[in-house]
């Protein structure tokens, strides 16, 4: 997401193997308990209001995707099971992590906030990667290097960048918040958004007995 970019591009283009209805399995972090989170992202989308091109996310939508596992039709029902078994296993000594909200990020595909501090995170993604693996399915992160962010806004339509940059600037005031779980979750495009629905919430407990 670095340099700013000078053009915005279709977000939604054809992904191989997407088609309408088929659900991906993604490890997701999600923003139902943080209520500040919500209004953050709000404020933000206000200021992005009047940009063409945009598709705003829905608050009860927001996310961190931070591992694709695969498509729901490719990965048996047990290895499931074992994969959230897996995690829940890998994340009981793991105890809550604080992170906060601050620096806009843009891609020529979205508008995004970027949770920090880097590497913050890594423990959440190490843990739900090997899950996955042990349940024998390899899967991937969205993105390499891995950069937690929350999708603001989505482009459907090439033009300048510029406005959209000038109009929500480089930082949001600082929103700090804790990070207790993460979830399973199986992901469809629906028109102009990822709608999705959790499979399991995994919590980071902290338990060292």
């Amino acid at each position: 997401m670095t340099p700013l970019p000078t053009q915005m591009a279709n977000h939604w283009w054809q992904r191989p193997g997407r088609f309408p209805g088929r659900m991906l399995y993604q490890w997701h972090l999600a923003f139902h308990d943080q209520p500040d989170v919500r209004t953050l992202v709000a404020s933000a989308q206000a200021r992005l209001e009047g940009q063409s091109g945009l598709d705003m996310v829905a608050s009860d939508l927001l996310h961190v995707t931070t591992y694709i596992v695969g498509f729901a039709d490719e990965v048996q029902q047990g290895a499931v099971a074992e994969m959230i078994a897996g995690a829940r296993k890998r994340l009981s000594a793991t105890p809550p992590i604080p992170v906060a909200i601050s620096r806009v990020g843009y891609h020529p595909q979205a508008v995004v906030l970027i949770v920090e501090p880097p590497g913050a995170l890594d423990p959440i993604l190490s843990a739900v990667r090997e899950a996955t693996n042990a349940a024998g399915y390899e899967g991937h992160a969205d993105i390499d290097p891995w950069i937690p962010h929350i999708s603001v806004a989505y482009s459907h339509a090439d033009g300048p960048a510029q406005p959209i940059i000038d109009a929500l600037g480089r930082w949001v005031p600082k929103t700090e918040l804790t990070i207790k779980s993460i979830s399973l979750a199986a992901q469809t495009q629906v028109g102009r958004s990822w709608q999705w629905e959790p499979i399991a919430e995994v919590y980071l407990t902290g338990d060292q007995t």
